[in-house]
């Protein structure tokens, strides 16, 4: 007998087996129970969430002959039996993307008035329904809203978005989320037990991390590596057969930003390329470490939550050491920073040169101030070049110099109060006299003038260090 992958072998049977689909499963069962099965599902989710095991579940349940109270199939009877082998008559599997003409969906239309061969229901199920072109899904529309009493329709896509809304109002959609790590990890655990294969829990959680909820993904990951040797596996066997960049280059770099050794970065690329490390894996995986390092900025104590649960302790110490390195605004410019080349290291026909600016980037934010910190700073420059007078003082004073028309109270000295009390007294001052309201506010318009042009030139080589970011008004 042939080798049968681990995604195919221990695919799930029943509804009790699915993993991380509680409320999609409930749903499906309550409505066999109930006798109110839909005419039209459509599963969405991302890869490996299992939208066709769903939709082969429940074709295997409405044609069960001895389907169980709570809804679930026998896998025992000739229609199960069938329907797990791809041999049946009354369930028909069809690939979206290589019949997707409206050719294949005259076919199906002109099908679907046949009877049944054995079963009790006609049972069409189309996975990567989003590849049908436009007049496809449109000469499916009539069948699809008023089919033969005795026919279904069972839809599976990742990517709802592409399908009509005409399709998506016949149906009833389920949205599958992805897999949970833990949940993974207890399908994983099961599968290496049954195959009597010891694997560290460690390498377990590593491989569900990688497969990023998917769980045909986590499946096929633990396959291949199950081949690689009859040995333990142990965390450091996983991530060097996947590829992953250790994460000893990560702390290395840690320790030298805290140094801010923009040098480094040389000598980090040279030996990332004589390993034969993909740069666009080691930016992912540095990614990845900075949104670790900016969680513990946010929260120490996520170190032990959900986010860090895959790391084993001496990594789970060296993080809590790093972390102490970075400031909340450093891991975000940073992680801005790489997401940018992310997108585009594959174009570029330099991956090298673009992987040690990278690196040189992030060395040389260690003294990066931030615009928060920056605006912070320049406000208490401002009050100690004033230190006589509060900050809207001087703000009015500036404002005063430029439109001299408009009112505004003098400085509260008893001279200045005494001449603005008889100018006030008055109905209609002299030109001369408006001309001594002001005039103690012109003495020290010198000052004021000299601390608007320090606080010019201080914006302006804060826009230089910002790149750009602030803008002078005009």
């Amino acid at each position: 007998m042939s080798y049968q992958v681990i995604a195919r072998k221990y695919r799930p049977r029943t509804f009790a087996e699915v993993v991380g689909q509680r409320a999609v499963v409930t749903t499906l069962k309550n409505s066999l129970i109930q006798e109110r099965t839909a005419h039209a599902y459509l599963f969405c989710g991302s890869r490996g969430t299992g939208k066709t095991t769903l939709a082969r579940l429940l074709a295997k349940a409405l044609n069960c002959e001895k389907r169980s109270l709570e809804g679930e199939p026998c896998g025992t009877c000739q229609s199960c039996m069938a329907i797990v082998a791809g041999r049946s008559l009354d369930v028909l599997e069809i690939d979206g993307a290589s019949n997707r003409g409206i050719d294949d969906i005259r076919q199906i239309n002109e099908t679907v008035a046949y009877a049944s061969s054995s079963g009790k229901w006609k049972i069409y199920i189309i996975d990567e329904v989003h590849m049908l072109t436009k007049e496809a899904f449109n000469a499916l529309l009539k069948t699809l809203e008023e089919p033969p009493k005795n026919v279904k329709f069972f839809f599976a896509t990742t990517e709802s978005q592409k399908v009509p809304e005409t399709i998506l109002s016949r149906c009833q959609r389920f949205e599958l989320c992805r897999i949970g790590e833990e949940e993974s990890v207890q399908k994983l655990l099961t599968i290496c037990q049954d195959l009597q294969r010891d694997v560290d829990i460690g390498a377990l959680r590593l491989i569900a991390h990688r497969s990023n909820g998917g769980l045909r993904d986590a499946e096929s990951m633990l396959d291949q590596i199950l081949s690689y040797t009859q040995d333990k596996i142990d965390t450091t066997m996983v991530a060097d057969h996947l590829g992953l960049p250790p994460q000893r280059y990560f702390f290395a770099l840690d320790a030298h930003f805290a140094k801010a050794d923009s040098s480094f970065a040389i000598t980090l690329t040279e030996e990332l390329f004589e390993a034969g490390c993909d740069p666009t894996l080691f930016l992912e995986g540095l990614s990845e470490h900075y949104r670790l390092l900016l969680v513990l900025s946010y929260n120490p104590s996520q170190l032990e939550g959900k986010s860090f649960s895959w790391l084993d302790a001496s990594t789970k110490r060296s993080y809590s050491a790093s972390s102490s390195f970075y400031t909340t605004e450093q891991c975000l410019f940073i992680l801005e920073h790489i997401v940018e080349w992310l997108q585009k290291i594959n174009k570029s026909p330099y991956p090298r040169l673009v992987l040690e600016m990278v690196l040189i980037t992030i060395l040389r934010s260690r003294y990066r101030l931030s615009l928060d910190t920056l605006v912070h700073r320049l406000t208490l420059l401002e009050k100690s070049l004033s230190p006589t007078e509060p900050i809207q003082d001087f703000h009015q004073q500036t404002h005063t110099l430029r439109d001299p028309q408009k009112t505004v109270e003098p400085p509260q000295n008893q001279e200045c109060t005494t001449r603005h009390l008889s100018i006030s007294q008055q109905q209609s001052p002299t030109p001369k006299e408006s001309q001594k309201v002001i005039e103690p506010l012109e003495t020290q318009a010198p000052l004021a003038i000299d601390q608007l042009r320090r606080h010019e030139t201080i914006m302006r080589f804060a826009a230089v260090e910002l790149e750009g970011t602030i803008k002078k008004s005009p």
